[in-house]
C-alpha cells in the first residue's frame, strides 16, 4: 500500500472555486481510484489544497493516472487557479489506519518532520512503543515515511474537534514522559506543523 499527497499552492481566494470545479470531475474519476481525503489549509502557507490518494502499489498509481487522461472532465477545471504542485509518494507506517472514510474531525494537523538520514526506521519503532497512548488523546489519521519525492521525511495527521481540544492535547502531550518518543539515532532536522480543514466531499472529515 502506498498514499500519493498531492499539495497545490493556488491564487488567492480561489479555494471555493477550486473545491467545486474539483467535485465536479471527482465522480468520474473515482471510477478508477477512491479519494483518500482532501483539506484545505487554515494556518501555515494560506490557500493550499492537500489531497491524499491510496494505492495498492506505484503500478495501479501509474494505470489510474494514465486510464484519468482518457475521463471527459478529468483533469477538472483547476488550472486557473493553481500556481505550484508538489506530489510525495508515502509509505505508511505499520501502525497507521487505512485510508478509509470516516469522521474524525473537522481540524486537521498535518505534521511534516524531515529526518537525518537513515532515522526513519527507528522514529517508525519508537512511535510504534507509544502510538496507543497517543491515540487516546486524538485519532491518528496516518503517519508515513516518503519514499518518492524530498526525501526522510516523517508526515503524520491528526484529527480534533475544534481548536480548543488541540490545544488541551498539546498541553496534555507536554505532561506526558513517553511522547513523543525518543528514537535512538534518530535526529529531526526540521518540524512543520499546519492546520486545515476538509472539503465537503472529502471521505474524511
Amino acid at each position: 500500500m502506498i498514499v500519493e499527497m498531492r499539495t497545490y499552492s493556488l491564487k488567492p481566494g480561489t479555494v471555493a472555486d477550486f473545491e467545486r470545479n474539483f467535485a465536479k470531475g471527482l465522480p468520474r474519476r473515482e471510477e478508477l481510484s477512491k479519494l483518500g481525503a482532501l483539506w484545505h489549509t487554515e494556518t501555515g502557507t494560506h490557500d493550499q489544497i492537500i489531497h491524499i490518494w491510496p494505492y495498492a502499489s506505484t503500478a495501479e498509481r501509474d494505470r489510474c493516472r494514465e486510464e484519468g487522461y482518457k475521463i471527459e472532465g478529468w483533469p477538472p477545471d483547476i488550472r486557473d487557479f493553481v500556481v505550484e504542485m508538489e506530489s510525495k509518494i508515502l509509505v505508511p507506517a505499520p501502525f497507521s489506519p487505512p485510508v478509509e472514510p470516516r469522521a474524525v474531525g473537522p481540524l486537521f494537523e498535518i505534521v511534516t518532520e524531515t529526518y537525518w538520514l537513515g532515522s526513519i526506521p527507528h522514529v517508525v519503532k519508537a512511535w510504534s512503543g507509544a502510538i496507543e497512548m497517543r491515540e487516546k488523546l486524538s485519532p491518528l489519521v496516518g503517519a508515513w515515511r516518503s519514499e518518492i519525492g524530498p526525501l526522510n521525511e516523517w508526515i503524520h495527521i491528526w484529527a480534533y474537534r475544534d481548536a480548543a481540544h488541540l490545544d488541551r492535547v498539546r498541553k496534555e502531550v507536554e505532561r506526558l514522559e513517553a511522547w513523543p518518543p525518543k528514537a535512538e539515532s534518530a535526529r529531526v532536522q526540521s518540524r512543520r506543523s499546519i492546520l486545515a480543514r476538509p472539503a465537503s466531499f472529502s471521505p474524511i472529515q
